[in-house]
């Protein structure tokens, strides 16, 4: 496999996927956080300092297959000029004639931005079955559409000499402009930067990591979890569960919640995940306490009670000081860490104490030489909102990427580029 150290870029047409996706203010309509802008920018430098011809391209939001003006990366054009310190010409297409002349006018060092690939449908490839549609004419249009997808990522590809992809957060799905693309540069393509040390992070904390190895997990529900709780139960030495997704286990062992978050269906799965954390010797750690709200708001009435003791009508949105105690002392005996999930509705600043507690541990436990790994959405969020981002050791751009690797499965985007393995 190629990498990008090694590789001349000077006079070449680099295509370098990237994930632009990134959220607006809904009241300004700016950009509220340029972090997968920043974090591709060492990959744009290097390509355009070698004498790369860059032509980016990227997703953005969910147009459905077809063009939505509040979706067009011309929205995010100034920005990336910003960020970047270099003016980027920009196509209203990402195929075509007139995405194909913009490549190849470029001069060495020079940026082309193309249009969002998602504007058109063969990018992800999704079929639906439609009502009353037969089973076989069903197979039929999604057979035809794999081969459409296909036929747009060659039409992508005439776009560059090179590809280079640098967009994890987009790795796990088998897209166009991921994976596909990468069969037409069979000698020519490679990862960026930022999908190395994805993969680097990502791996450590999996493969080789410095013992006690801990994982935290929270958020709202087990089953988005499942699966890579029981897979971390193969490898760490304790898991911490906090969030919405603690109620279930507390429910599974006979405790009462209230009108706590619960997933009733999974409380079996939740007896068999704690039964197999004993089996293998891995300290499974549940909130002792909570705070809890009679309602869903900020400015609801709160009280504290143990976790398994919710009284009826009240709902718990945060771990109590009990819990971040218990949690704090599990993290600072820990030399490795992964964090994904709050352990509560942090949004809200009366139900964020126990997330940003949770932040705090890991940032200490970096000064003392810990390696700590936070990822997913909501818990880089968090982190952010607790001023703390740059005190861990990694923080991931994915989300369901990240979870899909750690849970084991091989993540289309990457094995597009590794080809063979080597």
């Amino acid at each position: 496999m190629l990498h990008i150290d090694d590789y001349n870029f000077a006079g070449k047409r680099v295509l370098l996927r990237v994930d632009f996706n990134v959220p607006f203010d809904k009241h300004t309509g700016l950009i509220s956080d340029d972090s997968r802008i920043r974090r591709a920018l060492p990959t744009i430098h290097e390509i355009v300092s070698k004498g790369g011809r860059l032509v980016l391209l990227s997703h953005m939001g969910r147009p459905g297959g077809k063009p939505v003006e509040e979706l067009s990366l011309r929205r995010i054009l100034h920005a990336v000029e910003t960020l970047v310190g270099k003016h980027i010409t920009f196509c209203d297409d990402c195929i075509g004639s007139s995405a194909e002349i913009a490549s190849r006018q470029l001069a060495d060092g020079e940026i082309l931005m193309l249009e969002n690939v998602r504007f058109h449908a063969e990018d992800e490839g999704k079929v639906k079955q439609k009502e009353g549609e037969t089973d076989e004419a069903y197979k039929a249009r999604k057979s035809a559409m794999k081969e459409a997808q296909k036929t747009f990522a060659a039409a992508l590809a005439k776009c560059g000499d090179c590809f280079v992809n640098d967009a994890f957060g987009a790795a796990h799905r088998a897209n166009a402009s991921t994976t596909h693309i990468a069969a037409f540069f069979p000698n020519d393509r490679m990862f960026g930067r930022l999908m190395e040390q994805e993969i680097k992070a990502l791996d450590y904390v999996m493969q080789e990591p410095a013992r006690p190895l801990t994982a935290i997990m929270g958020g709202a529900k087990v089953s988005d979890k499942i699966v890579l709780i029981s897979q971390l139960l193969e490898r760490v030495n304790k898991i911490i569960i906090g969030g919405g997704m603690a109620y279930t286990f507390v429910k599974a062992l006979g405790g009462k919640i209230g009108n706590s978050l619960c997933e009733d269906e999974l409380l079996e799965t939740a007896q068999q995940l704690i039964a197999k954390a004993k089996e293998k010797g891995v300290e499974l750690l549940l909130p002792v306490d909570a705070v809890n709200a009679d309602k869903f708001a900020d400015d609801a009435h709160v009280q504290v009670s143990p976790i398994d003791a919710t009284p009826e009508g009240w709902m718990g949105l945060d771990i109590a000081e009990a819990s971040c105690k218990r949690f704090k002392e599990a993290i600072l005996e820990s030399k490795t860490i992964f964090w994904n999930g709050p352990m509560g509705v942090f949004e809200m600043p009366n139900f964020a104490k126990g997330t940003y507690a949770i932040a705090k541990a890991l940032a200490e436990v970096t000064r003392k030489g810990g390696y700590t790994l936070v990822g997913g959405g909501d818990s880089v969020a968090a982190l952010k909102a607790s001023g703390l981002e740059g005190e861990v050791s990694y923080v991931s751009t994915g989300g369901g990427a990240m979870l899909e690797y750690l849970e084991g499965k091989e993540l289309p985007g990457i094995a597009a580029i590794r080809g063979d393995g080597k």
